[in-house]
């Protein structure tokens, strides 16, 4: 092995205090057929992550480096996270619902219809401090039976957000093409939204959208956070100096991986995989080793940023 690793890039001098220079990108489990959804749990010390088309939850063990099923059939689940009690809540396509696993290992499904129709196909999800659940709908499972279950849209593309201790639900943002990855700053001040509707509309921008969030209930002042170029990011979480870190990939090869922007926007980095990335999370346990699914695999690496902590 080279150090640094070649697969990292600096493109601005203020990545550069993240490289860890002996460092490399490590490919920790391959042998999936699309990866998503990493989650990182602390208390257990494993990552929990989707392999949607073979409708299963895997698992990875820091302590072995092995990986085992967590749960087959998942509803071909995509996104998760964990709430403030560090309980798994996962978006499932084919069940076309949000679901919470609670501690004796139960489900308990949180929401699968807003206003008396059915959620299209819930995909990626982030928990605010004060417990509500953001959630965003673009479809994608219910699109073609490889992911989840063919069939009609009831509603239009929306991000929500679920109050789960009494039900109450709203949409918080919308005219979204196709809103995907979602992750809050640091201070919870702010939530990006990824835009992936270029995946179905061609020449749609291929963008990271921005929102200010008003007493943590509402979104206001959305706007352009970054334009991705040629190359689109899927899911997307922030480091504790703000920073953005980004899947990349349906685009020239040499953008497969991760873009980092700063909080103004200025792309100051990259980790160049030789798959399309779809997700990643920081974990590990000091919060510094970041945790890629992309295509058949998942990918680390160790880099001086922290995420934000978890339950």
């Amino acid at each position: 092995m080279h150090y640094p690793d070649p697969a990292i890039e600096v493109v601005a001098p203020a990545f550069q205090r993240y490289v860890l220079p002996n460092a490399a990108v490590e490919r920790i489990h391959t042998g999936a057929r699309w990866t998503e959804g990493p989650v990182w749990f602390g208390d257990g010390r494993y990552l929990l992550w989707s392999d949607i088309p073979n409708n299963r939850i895997l698992r990875w063990c820091e302590d072995s480096e092995q990986v085992s099923v967590f749960r087959s059939p998942s509803d071909y689940a995509n996104g998760h996270t964990r709430d403030r009690q560090g309980r798994l809540i996962s978006c499932e396509h084919a069940s076309r619902r949000l679901t919470r696993t609670e501690h004796d290992g139960s489900l308990t499904v949180l929401m699968d219809h807003f206003q008396g129709r059915r959620l299209n196909a819930p995909n990626d999800v982030v928990v605010h401090p004060d417990g509500c659940i953001w959630f965003s709908d673009p479809g994608y499972g219910i699109l073609v039976n490889y992911e989840g279950n063919r069939a009609e849209f009831e509603l239009p593309a929306n991000v929500y957000r679920l109050d789960p201790d009494t039900g109450e639900a709203g949409v918080v943002a919308e005219a979204i093409e196709k809103p995907n990855g979602l992750c809050f700053s640091p201070d919870y001040s702010r939530l990006y939204v990824t835009d992936t509707g270029a995946s179905h509309k061609p020449g749609h921008p291929r963008r990271i959208l921005v929102y200010d969030v008003i007493e943590g209930a509402r979104l206001a002042n959305g706007r352009v956070f970054c334009d991705m170029g040629p190359a689109m990011a899927d899911g997307l979480t922030c480091d504790l100096d703000g920073n953005v870190w980004a899947s990349s990939g349906w685009a020239d090869p040499t953008l497969d991986g991760v873009a980092v922007f700063s909080p103004a926007g200025e792309l100051i980095g990259r980790i160049h995989l030789p798959e399309v990335s779809s997700n990643l999370c920081f974990g590990g346990r000091r919060r510094n080793r970041l945790f890629i699914t992309a295509g058949q695999s998942v990918y680390a690496v160790y880099v001086e940023a922290q995420g934000l902590p978890f339950p």
